[in-house]
């Protein structure tokens, strides 16, 4: 059975007579009425279907032949009660311009209801005047569910309060949502179509590899933690973004096609940050009880010292250098003309890994000059800090600003720490960052200020030892 009425009639001409091209037309509508996605319909001036194409089959169980021909809803798509109020709805498109969209529940053939969203116009015939109603209709929920998506999707590129980035099968940016511009430093528009090695300088191989294995595998089964350096006008921030990778495909084809990956972060590097400085709390306190552990076993209190300076440097720094006051200590009145004379008691090989070695007992002063960073330290009677520069130095630079301080050639990075005990300054303690570690901070200058006091008891103690 065709779409429309015109379908069952029956053909009364002869054999040898030709077919109308009306029959022509009609076939020709019922075929592109039923080939629709849209639930579709038609109306005469009286309200008596007209047309019903396979897709309205679909939704309401009713074929064309059960359809056509009947006046209205009445009875069958429609309960009694609602019938009137329906057809008032649909027939008044004949007389208002445009399209009307209406909402109500409809009748299936084995007792269901589905709610509809129709949208209907007016047929007008040869003279212009309504001569029918058409009428499209789909289910609600599956209209609903589409704006939904919709929604969701402008939701995210708009509003959302993590960033969004949709990547071509390319590796590159497609769309990207107002917060992730900001979060890449750049324009929403600017950054579309640039290579990742744009606009980050490091994470970038890490980054592509979780979107090549997204779009080879499959959407990941948890986030991912990503530490990148995005470039910005004002140098590189360090941040880490919390991942999560899903794999677009396109919903049209057959097979799977994949369109790209849509990458959601969020930037968790205030909290990663507060986890790793507390870990790190964790473990040089850690270090300071096997030290005070360790030295407790020393009979010799230098021995102790030399021991505690070995448990602080681990994962602190590359080397150590215990120089202690020539004649044994400074006091508060101690002439502030006099210089300060250094003499090396302990330190770790500048060749190799290894525990740190006193230097015997020769006495002979360490050649510091005035602006010596042990020297400040001592006449400040605070840490001080120095490096050969926070970015990337050639290493002949290097080498001379190490060799300048008598530190080993590969140093970068100083951090001098008083050693003071019962109000006399004692001497000083260094540790050494070599190329590729990071300059000391404020937190590396109080940990080694409380490695400092505790070498500076021990020493004190030698000292009354040696004295005795």
């Amino acid at each position: 059975m065709s779409a429309s009425r015109s379908s069952g009639i029956t053909d009364e001409l002869g054999p040898d007579e030709p077919e109308q091209p009306e029959r022509d037309g009609a076939d020709l509508l019922a075929a592109l009425l039923d080939g629709m996605d849209a639930a579709l319909c038609a109306f005469d001036g009286d309200g008596v279907v007209t047309h019903w194409n396979r897709e309205a089959e679909r939704i309401l169980g009713w074929t064309a032949a059960e359809a056509v021909g009947r006046q209205g809803f009445a009875g069958w798509a429609v309960r009694r009660a609602d019938a009137g109020e329906v057809e008032e709805r649909l027939l008044s498109a004949m007389r208002a311009p445009g399209r009307q969209v209406h909402e109500f529940a409809l009748l299936t053939k084995d007792g269901g209801r589905v709610l509809v969203r129709t949208q209907s116009a007016a047929v007008r015939g040869p003279d212009g005047r309504p001569a029918g109603v058409y009428c499209a209709f789909s289910e609600v929920h599956a209209q609903i569910d589409l704006e939904r998506s919709i929604a969701l999707s402008e939701a995210l590129l708009e509003d959302a309060s993590w960033g969004v980035v949709l990547v071509d099968v390319d590796l590159r940016p497609a769309v990207v949502n107002a917060h992730a511009a900001r979060a890449l430093g750049t324009g929403r528009t600017s950054v579309l179509g640039r290579p990742l090695g744009d606009l980050l300088a490091q994470g970038v191989e890490e980054l592509e590899s979780a979107l090549t294995h997204v779009l080879a595998e499959g959407t990941p089964p948890a986030p991912a933690e990503v530490w990148v350096s995005v470039r910005t006008s004002e140098g590189e921030r360090r941040r880490c973004w919390r991942s999560g990778f899903v794999r677009l495909a396109s919903p049209l084809a057959e097979e799977p096609v994949p369109l790209g990956v849509g990458w959601l972060f969020q930037d968790v590097t205030e909290s990663k940050q507060g986890e790793q400085d507390a870990a790190l709390l964790r473990f040089r306190a850690n270090q300071l009880h096997r030290a005070a552990r360790a030295a407790a076993e020393c009979e010799d209190p230098g021995e102790a010292a030399v021991v505690h300076l070995d448990f602080a440097l681990a994962g602190f720094a590359d080397h150590a250098l215990i120089d202690r006051i020539v004649g044994g200590a400074a006091d508060s009145d101690a002439d502030p003309a006099e210089p300060v004379r250094l003499v090396r008691v302990a330190a770790t090989p500048s060749g190799a890994p290894g525990p740190s070695v006193p230097a015997g007992t020769t006495g002979m002063p360490v050649r510091y000059g005035g602006s010596h960073p042990a020297v400040q330290c001592v006449e400040r009677a605070g840490s001080v800090r120095a490096s050969a520069g926070v970015r990337a130095v050639p290493a002949e630079r290097v080498r001379e600003w190490a060799a300048a301080r008598q530190w080993p050639a590969d140093t970068v990075h100083g951090l001098c720490a008083v050693l003071r005990s019962r109000g006399r300054t004692l001497g000083v303690v260094t540790f050494l960052r070599g190329s590729g570690r990071s300059a000391f901070e404020r937190s590396d200058a109080m940990y080694a200020e409380d490695v400092a006091v505790r070498i500076a008891a021990l020493l004190d103690l030698a000292g009354a030892v040696g004295e005795r």
